[in-house]
């Protein structure tokens, strides 16, 4: 796992969006109130959780965000065990990516 701010983040998907694959982990009533476009939401609370996360392609790169980055991080910790070859988590998550676009 690697760890990513925020305001690091910002430029790479202004630069290339909907080529990332970026995971939101956070519940459907957080993802429904703001996400960053392109994020599929995969809720981390959800029983389902993990056979979503199997059912990923292993060896891309891949963008784990929440509200602040704590629960990211333990899905990317999760993918990391699984195989994945690559995960980034966006640290400061929907908190801090917020404050970058109204910045």
């Amino acid at each position: 796992m690697e760890n990513l701010h925020a305001d690091e983040f910002l430029p790479l998907f202004e630069e290339k969006g909907a080529k990332l694959n970026i995971i939101d982990v956070r519940t459907p009533m957080e993802y429904n109130s703001g996400h960053i476009p392109g994020a599929k939401m995969i809720d981390i609370m959800d029983p389902g959780f993990t056979d979503q996360i199997e059912a990923l392609p292993k060896d891309q790169t891949y963008y784990v965000v929440c509200r602040s980055g704590n629960r990211s991080a333990s899905a990317c910790r999760y993918m990391d065990a699984q195989g994945f070859a690559r995960t980034i988590n966006i640290d400061g998550g929907m908190m801090d990516w917020a404050g970058e676009m109204e910045g």
